[in-house]
């Protein structure tokens, strides 16, 4: 029998695993998606994209949901529209349908990764909440290996449309998990006042995160520092190991799996870092400043050796671990009947550089011209130092945007 924490963090793991499987899902079996729905390249990316513009469309109202509902209640109606996307999206016949499934499944899980803030924040202590939430989000990471080999395996046994049915049907599983082990306050402890509220008072509640003191030096940096290793393990470590190290799929793939291993191993390292021997601003500082270095040694080593240039993909992706401490650092400024509109705040700086910044990479690679069906690599090295000026600007505005005053003793 599980106890109540060993419940929450498993349903956690779950829900926050199902949202990574979902948002990666496309990416293993998009040569066959393309081929029998005839999708361009552009409309492949944009029903990728869609899943994630839903998700930031879908921020505020979670934000006011997850106060005023629950993360409990709120999420298994989510669910239901996650379920019903991913049936849709194995039964499209064009692009206009993947594209309203994708959205309806960005939907669906607009809410799993917040909750899973406000359920740590609910359910421990300041002191735990960054190694109970590093936890969670580290073993959420399993839910991108899934979408990999498994679910290429499962769509090469039954079809790309009968694995879409059956991660449905996983879905509606996880739900009534969810359902059955989550609370949304702990045991034994009095859940917190949360004032009734109208839609216009709720939307005050918004507005008035947005002027918390402290807060615009937590989005300077959260706005890219998940975005910087994501747009690299993402979209361009591949080709640039292809073009300027010549490696085969393969090994391409080889190497990918270990950038992947590594965010999950700093995630598990970084709450006993933080709990017992650095403080939290000092390890968030740590983590932005070795991430950019790695990022500028990428820029400005002229074709380094293939092994160096993997241990700083590698570092890269692990010293990124740290925005979890953000979310921790972020947490500690909202009062307890805002935590979820706080959360999603964070969240949403956190999804628009994601969606940004890979568009502005794009745009700095594709400056330079292809020399026999290869980029040079002085398009990689200025996409890397774009990639390394927007995280050292963000670490810029951490350190001198004005810090939330000190509480009275």
């Amino acid at each position: 029998m599980l106890s109540p924490n060993a419940a929450l963090l498993l349903a956690l793991a779950l829900l926050t695993g199902l949202s990574q499987f979902h948002r990666s899902a496309l990416g293993v079996i998009a040569p066959e998606l393309s081929a029998d729905l005839a999708l361009t390249p552009a409309m492949l990316g944009a029903a990728n994209g869609m899943f994630f513009a839903a998700l930031l469309v879908m921020q505020l109202p979670v934000g006011i949901a997850l106060d005023r509902l629950g993360p409990r209640r709120l999420v298994a109606g989510l669910s239901v529209i996650a379920v019903l996307g991913i049936v849709l999206q194995s039964m499209a016949t064009d692009g206009t349908v993947l594209l309203f499934a994708r959205a309806l499944i960005g939907i669906g899980c607009a809410a799993s990764f917040m909750s899973a803030v406000v359920l740590c924040a609910r359910w421990y202590g300041r002191g735990e909440m960054t190694l109970a939430l590093s936890r969670v989000f580290a073993l959420s990471q399993v839910g991108i290996l899934l979408a990999g080999a498994p679910l290429a395996w499962l769509a090469g046994w039954l079809g790309w449309r009968e694995a879409f049915l059956v991660a449905a049907l996983l879905t509606g599983v996880v739900a009534l998990a969810w359902w059955r082990l989550v609370r949304d306050d702990p045991p034994r402890r009095a859940a917190p006042k949360r004032p009734s509220e109208t839609l216009i008072e709720a939307l005050r509640g918004q507005f008035s995160i947005w002027r918390l003191p402290g807060l615009p030096r937590v989005l300077a940096l959260h706005l890219v520092a998940y975005a910087a290793a994501a747009t690299v393990i993402g979209l361009w470590a591949g080709p640039y190991l292809a073009d300027v190290h010549g490696l085969d799929a393969n090994a391409r793939g080889r190497a990918l799996a270990v950038m992947g291993l590594a965010m999950p191993i700093g995630l598990l390292l970084v709450g006993p870092l933080e709990k017992h021997f650095f403080p939290r601003a000092a390890l968030i500082t740590a983590g932005a400043a070795l991430s950019a270095l790695m990022l500028v040694g990428l820029a400005l080593w002229p074709t380094p050796p293939l092994p160096v240039a993997l241990g700083l993909l590698v570092g890269l992706i692990f010293f990124s671990s740290y925005p979890v401490l953000l979310v921790t650092e972020a947490r500690g400024l909202f009062p307890d009947h805002l935590v979820g509109r706080g959360a999603s705040t964070v969240n949403m700086a956190q999804l628009l550089g994601s969606a940004l910044l890979p568009i502005l990479v794009g745009l700095v690679v594709g400056l330079f011209p292809m020399v026999e069906a290869a980029r040079p690599e002085a398009a990689y090295r200025a996409g890397f130092a774009v990639l390394a000026g927007g995280l050292l600007l963000g670490l810029l505005g951490w350190l001198v945007m004005p810090r939330p005053k000190p509480a009275p003793p």
